[in-house]
């Protein structure tokens, strides 16, 4: 009898905190459309935009890196403001030109969008979540050529809602490369170790992330970007060094958004 009362407290408990608006996931994909109304409704109005890159990332390393890297770390992001959902990653992103292919476009799997396509891309989310009642709008990027688009969305909308009570924020903080570069130079490694592209950095948080992406027996340090695609040493890429990335982000924008609505 005891034991049955006992279940039947956990229960009332549990239907209460679910009858409160808590969703089962903070990845809008993976909820009805009923479950986010009733988020919405219970004070979920900040959304996160996560936009990520198909693009090469050395041998070592698949073409879908940042599209998880940035998934994950948005919704670390949503759990620290406890009042946040996350957008379907936007995984086509400009990446260099065609005709002639410059930048990663010289490497297979990468894709890419003019500037122009992307910013109406991520505009048109933007204008779709207002709609549907979300307040606060984040951006995020986690491929350098996503930024300048970013900047254009957030300006652009927030002129045009200047008068209502929807803000976009593109959260520069979470692109903070130089950060944990200077924190890897900390630790020991060079500046060439470190590198740019598809070294420790990226390779270390994707070994955080997911060590699936990482093919452990391509790894080697890369001088020359035209030929292999890495600049830096990913043989020297750590998941504790990973770690520690992430964190830097997830930190880094989490408090830029805090400071951005206390000042709203």
């Amino acid at each position: 009898m005891k034991r049955i009362l006992f279940l039947a407290v956990i229960l009332a408990f549990c239907g209460g905190f679910a009858h409160a608006g808590s969703p089962p996931s903070v990845f809008i994909e993976e909820l009805t459309w009923t479950e986010l109304k009733d988020a919405l409704d219970a004070g979920y109005t900040t959304i996160i935009v996560p936009t990520g890159g198909t693009e090469q990332n050395g041998p070592h390393m698949v073409l879908g890196k940042h599209n998880v890297i940035v998934k994950h770390a948005a919704g670390q992001m949503a759990a620290k403001l406890g009042d946040a959902l996350v957008a379907p990653v936007i995984a086509y992103v400009p990446e260099g030109s065609i005709d002639p292919p410059s930048g990663h476009m010289k490497f297979p799997g990468t894709i890419t969008l003019p500037e122009e396509i992307f910013v109406k891309t991520v505009e048109y989310a933007a204008r779709s979540f207002r709609l549907h009642g979300f307040r606060t709008i984040a951006l995020i990027g986690d491929s350098g050529g996503n930024l300048n688009g970013l900047d254009k969305v957030e300006r652009r909308l927030n002129e045009e809602w200047n008068d209502t009570d929807t803000r976009v924020y593109f959260l520069r903080d979470f692109t903070r490369g130089d950060a944990f570069k200077s924190w890897l130079m900390a630790q020991g490694e060079t500046e060439q170790q470190v590198g740019y592209h598809a070294g420790i950095m990226d390779t270390s948080v994707a070994m955080a992330v997911d060590p699936g992406m990482i093919r452990l027996d391509k790894m080697a340090p890369g001088t020359d970007f035209d030929a292999t695609g890495v600049l830096g040493d990913p043989s020297r890429a750590t998941a504790a060094y990973g770690r520690k990335g992430l964190e830097i982000q997830v930190e880094g924008a989490v408090e830029e958004l805090r400071r951005l609505l206390a000042e709203r």
